[in-house]
């Protein structure tokens, strides 16, 4: 297969020469990196006044707990109102979350209140702001490069957004480092309201929370592709969740654990800039199956107990495999109408954050009867069975058809 650069046809510069992109990508750094100031600032905060490392855990862990509950019961939102009202809105909601955990008055009680009030609109907000892309850049290559950046953005902030936290902590007591995130979030605001254009909702009709998610995945072709963008991280989770009992038990010291937790998002985000930089839509559309069923193969060889060098190359090989989810982006996109857009990018962007969770505390539980290495390869094995089990599915729906521009619903097929 020949590949040249040129088929890219500009790849990530030419999303940055739309206007309208710009304040979207600004606005969007500014919120991930605001809310990783906040989740290190706040759980640093509640230590100090309860000393108890379990109150500590839990402020870290409301962010992901209210994530489904806010993703199932406001996913209807995203589509009923204008995207720019819905995305400004959900940055105020924030900016005065974090407005009210700066007072000092405010208890350790009220601050996780705070905290799961910020974490249930953040689904809302990722979902709309992932649909709106399709009105800024275009359902074509612009929208699967803009996706693609958003997510390295997510992944830096794993790599850097820590430890600027902790260095701001050095500097900063709690409270001022978690007002620096209320700006953050009205500077968002900011950006995307006089940034944007205003555009009208998509659907007028007021469906409950489940019929939105019935009409989301009543497709059967829609159905196999979101399965496709939440399973295999489920697995992927597995190395993650598990490395440092891993890296103990190999005698691995902190600096050799600090390079593993690094590996895996560093290979994510180098598979999506080659991606994007160098092939051109027919390409990433071709790999998506190839990388899709070996993406999980690297974790085999975790069966041998492999050394801190071997990790390394595993974890770097599986972030790499997943380039395939700038084909699937395209994938999905076409498959889902344009009524049901924000409903079906609310959706994905829940199932992703909420399963994660759940493939940390699966890989967590089997690693109490089983050896680590046994369970992450494990993990390698059975994922790659439900990913090509996945791919069986969607070829079965169907080929890939244009976008779909009238479907409402299930029934309209």
């Amino acid at each position: 297969m020949s590949i040249t650069v040129n088929e890219a046809a500009g790849g990530y510069r030419s999303v940055f020469r739309v206007g309208e992109f710009r304040p979207v990508f600004a606005a969007h750094l500014l919120s991930v990196l605001g809310t990783v100031v906040a989740e290190i600032a706040l759980t640093v905060l509640v230590f100090r006044a309860t000393g108890s490392p379990l109150m500590s855990a839990l402020t870290f862990a409301l962010g992901f707990l209210p994530y489904a509950l806010g993703g199932t019961l406001l996913a209807g939102v995203a589509d009923r109102r204008p995207a720019r009202r819905v995305l400004v809105g959900c940055d105020l909601v924030c900016a005065a979350c974090a407005t009210a955990m700066v007072l000092p008055a405010t208890p350790v009680a009220g601050l996780l209140v705070l905290r799961c009030a910020m974490a249930f609109v953040a689904p809302l907000f990722q979902g709309t702001r992932n649909a709106s892309l399709a009105d800024v850049l275009g359902p074509g290559d612009g929208y699967v490069l803009g996706r693609s950046l958003m997510r390295m953005v997510a992944q830096s902030a794993q790599l850097i957004g820590f430890g600027l936290g902790g260095l701001l902590l050095t500097v900063l007591a709690p409270r001022a480092a978690i007002a620096l995130t209320a700006a953050g979030f009205l500077c968002s605001a900011l950006l995307l309201r006089f940034g944007t254009r205003s555009r009208p909702a998509r659907a007028a009709a007021r469906t409950s929370p489940l019929a939105g998610a019935r009409a989301v995945l009543g497709d059967r072709r829609r159905r196999a592709l979101i399965l496709l963008f939440w399973l295999p991280p489920v697995f992927v989770i597995a190395p993650e969740a598990l490395l440092v009992p891993y890296a103990d038990g190999i005698g691995a010291g902190t600096a050799a654990l600090g390079v593993m937790m690094c590996a895996l998002p560093v290979g994510t985000i180098a598979g999506e800039l080659w991606a994007g930089s160098v092939l051109g839509p027919r390409t990433r559309s071709r790999i998506v199956a190839p990388l899709a069923a070996a993406g999980l193969l690297p974790l085999l060889v975790y069966a041998f107990r492999p050394g801190v060098t071997a990790v390394l190359a595993a974890l770097l090989l599986a972030g790499l495999a997943h380039a395939y989810t700038l084909g699937l982006d395209q994938w999905y996109v076409d498959a889902v109408p344009d009524a049901l857009r924000g409903r079906a990018m609310t959706l994905l962007s829940t199932g992703l954050m909420t399963l994660q969770g759940v493939g940390m505390a699966l890989a967590g539980l089997a690693a109490e009867f089983l050896p680590v290495h046994a369970v992450v390869a494990g993990a390698g094995v059975l994922g790659t069975a439900v990913v090509l089990l996945l791919l069986a599915e969607l070829r079965s729906a169907g080929p890939r058809e244009g976008r779909p521009k009238n479907e409402t619903g299930p029934a309209a097929k």
